[in-house]
């Protein structure tokens, strides 16, 4: 039948009449579109994303700050109080279902125009040690060091990182295509004896964006793991 010019015929394919020969329009859009998705899920191979996001934490005297110079509020940061999850409660050291402050925050880079989510936790363990962290939780992140290291802390942090498929509200949130995954990073702040403080979470497109972190050595027993 090969030889011949004409097509085999077991089970009809999808999108064709049975002879072959002439396709069905309405099945054959089907087959394109499974086809057009694929194509733009399909991450091409690039030097490397067009945002560095730089994670390193700067120190002045007794004053740290994130590099966040080159970010704008897309709006005022949202408030509000909330609870430890399955994911928070472990890095935090804390049940599952403690209160937390929560603030969060739409970025964009000035010069790429990506956004970004940022979000921080503060327990309400740690503020009811600090009182300036619970009158005003939304304050920038310095000031929160600021409050955090005028409390007696000796600050360090710890941070993971992951990528995964985004939820919903955070593919709209983030303007980000269909099947483009996240970068998820959960930044714990540390305070005396190690003493989990507050957590910072940053999410950003997968394709966009590639983290930037300065490496210092420690002592093996300065070392700690992050609990899961």
């Amino acid at each position: 039948m090969a030889k011949a010019g004409t097509p085999h015929i077991g089970n009809r394919p999808y999108g064709y009449t049975k002879s072959g020969n002439a396709i069905i329009e309405e099945e054959a859009e089907i087959v394109r579109e499974v086809y057009r998705r694929y194509l733009d899920s399909f991450v091409k191979g690039t030097p490397s994303p067009p945002l560095t996001i730089d994670r390193s934490i700067t120190r002045t005297g007794k004053t740290f700050a994130p590099d966040h110079t080159a970010w704008e509020q897309a709006h005022e940061p949202t408030a509000y109080r909330t609870g430890t999850t399955a994911s928070t409660g472990p890095l935090l050291e804390l049940a599952e279902g403690e209160a937390l402050f929560g603030v969060d925050r739409v970025l964009i880079h000035a010069a790429t125009g990506a956004r970004v989510l940022h979000r921080v936790l503060i327990p309400f363990t740690t503020a009811e040690n600090v009182p300036s962290l619970a009158d005003a939780p939304d304050i920038a992140l310095e000031e929160i060091y600021a409050a955090l290291t005028a409390a007696g802390h000796k600050l360090t942090w710890s941070e993971t990182v992951r990528a995964r498929m985004p939820q919903a509200d955070e593919r709209s949130a983030l303007e980000l295509p269909d099947a483009t995954p996240v970068i998820h990073t959960m930044r714990v702040t540390h305070g005396t004896g190690c003493q989990p403080l507050i957590l910072e979470e940053l999410r950003a497109s997968g394709s966009q964006a590639q983290l930037s972190y300065r490496v210092t050595a420690d002592s093996p027993r300065a070392l700690r793991a992050v609990r899961s």
